[in-house]
């Protein structure tokens, strides 16, 4: 079911998940199930159940429809469950990022360019995968909303400083997205 995405000034956004409870495997599917129908009408590429309201760690990432640029995604789509990054590059890289939650913002963010992430796949089945690239910055991005962060906080100080009365504007509703939203 089409969930509404939350935005940014949401507390929820803001909250550390829980940790998903595997035992619930009807509740993790349908929520799972929610996560893809969300993301398939907003037109992103990942979508973490913060952002629909659910403050439990689960994410889903979905690459393939960027193809044309980056071949190396043609299937890379994933749901992670309780995701752990295991191991990262001390070397990182910088690319511009946006985000269904905050509409409208873009900036660049310096992350790890490779990790090891270790998680539940959506069979329930425990996996260890090594990211890098895009595939590994969206996996990082949609981590960090588990954590309660959001890519505005990683930006340069300058650049937060120019967003801020965009963020604002957000944060008061001010704001139209093509997609269900809401601020709470």
């Amino acid at each position: 079911m089409i969930q509404t995405i939350y935005l940014y000034g949401s507390s929820v956004l803001r909250q550390v998940a829980k940790e998903a409870d595997l035992e619930k495997k009807d509740e993790l599917k349908a929520l799972i199930q929610d996560l893809w129908d969300t993301l398939a009408v907003a037109d992103g590429c990942g979508l973490a159940a913060p952002q629909i309201g659910v403050s439990l760690r689960v994410l889903i990432v979905d690459g393939t429809s960027m193809v044309d640029d980056m071949p190396y995604l043609k299937d890379f789509k994933r749901v992670m469950i309780n995701p752990v990054v295991v191991e990262e590059s001390a070397e990182q890289c910088e690319y511009a990022e946006g985000c269904l939650s905050v509409p409208g913002i873009y900036g660049d963010v310096l992350r790890p360019k490779k990790i090891k992430v270790e998680y539940y796949n959506e069979n329930f089945e425990k996996v260890v995968e090594e990211f890098d690239k895009f595939g590994c910055r969206m996996v990082q991005h949609e981590m960090s909303h588990l954590d309660g962060h959001l890519f505005t906080d990683l930006l340069a100080p300058i650049r937060r400083k120019m967003v801020s009365g965009k963020l604002g504007n957000i944060a008061k509703g001010k704001i139209r997205t093509q997609y269900k939203s809401k601020i709470k």
